[in-house]
């Protein structure tokens, strides 16, 4: 029993970190095809519907929304929210405070690891309307926040979550392209990052709180019983008998 959950923890394992080798073969996909030039037509045209939305009448509303949702997004508001979450889960189990602190600080340096390679400058074809001092290829708020609410998502296992992880990631990587920074295709790319990333690190997501207090009254009870016992109450009956 025990070497066939090694073989299948194994098996999971290999799984998780083909899926971030295949997001990172995609990433250097799009990287070599914004360099030939093969997204000019994609990018372009969409940040030029940023510009023309950005100078309509609702414009200044929509720059406002987008300004606050890239600063929530941004570095300080995504850990500021992390240490939120920390002291939350702190108080129901330490694994998973761990495990959330793991994701998002390695998501963090595996986007800054490939900012520094690639070291794309940032689009200028609007005007900024965000300070940035760092490379543009992929974007880090896009990375960030698919890893940040994609693993809050998983922590908390239920599909209303997903929804609105799925809606918070969004509108943060479209706010990206509304202010001028980044292209659209930096902003997918940070995406494919973020859900290879998450993918792997699923392999060791905590189990929820009710499945590990069905473990510990199993301890608590001093009898381990196995499957077979389980269905067999003769077998436990004659374990009882044996304390």
């Amino acid at each position: 029993m025990g070497a066939r959950s090694i073989s299948d923890r194994r098996k999971v394992v290999t799984k998780g970190a083909g899926a971030l080798a295949l997001a990172l073969f995609c990433i250097f996909g799009i990287a070599l095809a914004q360099r030939h030039g093969l997204f000019d037509a994609l990018n372009i045209g969409l940040m030029g519907m940023a510009g023309r939305a950005r100078d309509s009448i609702a414009g200044s509303i929509g720059t406002a929304i987008m300004q606050m949702a890239s600063a929530v997004g941004g570095t300080a508001g995504r850990l500021i929210l992390l240490g939120l979450c920390l002291l939350g889960l702190w108080r129901r189990g330490r694994a998973r405070a761990f495990w959330l602190l793991g994701v998002v600080i390695g998501g963090m340096l595996l986007n800054l690891a490939l900012k520094q390679g690639f070291a794309a400058p940032r689009p200028d074809l609007l005007p900024h309307l965000d300070m940035v001092d760092s490379y543009s290829f992929p974007s880090g708020h896009a990375a960030g926040n698919m890893v940040f609410f994609g693993a809050l998502a998983m922590l908390a296992g239920r599909r209303s979550t997903y929804v609105a992880a799925g809606l918070a990631i969004a509108l943060i990587g479209i706010s990206r392209v509304w202010l001028g920074v980044h292209w659209p295709s930096d902003v997918l790319a940070g995406w494919i990052e973020g859900l290879g990333w998450l993918v792997l690190c699923g392999v060791w997501l905590p189990a929820r709180r009710g499945q590990d207090e069905g473990t510990g009254e199993a301890v608590m009870r001093g009898h381990a019983v196995s499957s077979d016992e389980a269905m067999d109450p003769e077998a436990v009956e004659g374990g009882r008998g044996g304390d």
